[in-house]
């Protein structure tokens, strides 16, 4: 007898899948689509960092949701002229919306223009 675990093969229907066809070519994206993909997963999860999401006490950062909305600020600010008025308008709101609720959830607010992306945005007011 041998010690040593016989190779399986994977059965036919147990082969790995062919990931050249399941995925796309990152040269067939177009920009806008690569943006705003970006841009909907910094709001995503600077609402988890909010504590915006179910049981959201439990994932509350406020300094990473800075970081987030910073950043999402910056793409927004900088691909609005690339994205056309029809895409970017969405994302603005989506942002202003983040920014007056990291205000509201904050203990001691930014002054105005000092809140998390305002230097890519201006001061947001409610």
């Amino acid at each position: 007898m041998s010690d040593a675990t016989p190779e399986s093969t994977p059965a036919p229907s147990e082969e790995a899948p062919d990931f050249d066809t399941m995925t796309r070519d990152i040269a067939d994206v177009p920009a806008v689509e690569v943006i705003t993909t970006v841009a909907v997963h910094l709001m995503s999860s600077a609402a988890v960092n909010l504590g915006l999401a179910e049981d959201g006490e439990a994932h509350k950062d406020l300094d990473e949701a800075r970081k987030l909305i910073t950043a999402l600020a910056g793409l927004v600010t900088a691909g609005a002229t690339e994205i056309s008025n029809f895409h970017a308008a969405p994302l603005r709101d989506g942002l202003k919306s983040l920014q007056l609720a990291f205000r509201e959830a904050s203990v001691v607010p930014d002054e105005p223009g000092q809140g998390p992306g305002e230097k890519f945005t201006g001061p947001v007011f409610g």
